[in-house]
Order: structure tokens, then sequence, then C-alpha cells
């Protein structure tokens, strides 16, 4: 992913609410599964580390969540943490469309 399109994506991801909060439990099978869905769905999630609780820094635990979700960390901005998987199916609509 280049420069330009992290960008992009971080502009569209502004207006974008937190879907899921990450707090003293860290990463968990239910969390990796529900983010998982999400950007099956979505194609582009915000989540939001609660700072006070969580138990790494919110880098670690978007590397971690992006790993285990095969997408890419589009940002981490203090507790803000932005993904992006691309999901062929939701861009057939489009060409259907057209």
């Amino acid at each position: 992913m280049t420069s330009k399109e992290r960008a992009a994506l971080r502009g569209q991801a502004n207006k974008l609410e937190p879907l899921f909060q990450v707090g003293k439990g860290g990463i968990s099978d239910a969390l990796i599964k529900q983010t998982d869905d999400a950007l099956t769905a979505r194609e582009l999630i915000k989540l939001k580390v609660l700072l006070e609780s969580a138990p790494e820094k919110p880098k670690e635990i978007a590397n971690k969540l992006a790993q285990a979700t095969n997408s890419d960390v589009v940002g981490v901005i203090g507790g803000s943490m932005i993904f992006y998987r691309y999901n062929p199916e939701l861009h057939k609509k489009d060409k259907k469309k057209k």
C-alpha cells in the first residue's frame, strides 16, 4: 500500500465511528472474529484502545490484529486504530451497476 493510498484511507476513516474497544482483556479470539467479520463487510474499520487498561500499546495491538485478520494497518493515532482489507465481493456489485 502506497503512502497516498494510506492517506486517502485515513481521510475516509475520519468520519467512521469505532466499532469495538480493546480493553484490559487485550486481543481475544472473539475480538479477532468480530474484526475479521467487520473487515469482510466494510473493508475499512476503526477500533479504539482503552489506553488506561490495555495490556499493550496500541501499535502492538494493531500489528497483532492485522496479522491475525490478514489486513493492513492504515494508521494508529492515539488510541484509534484503522484497518483495511480489500474485499472483491464488495466491488463486484459496483461493476454490475455500471
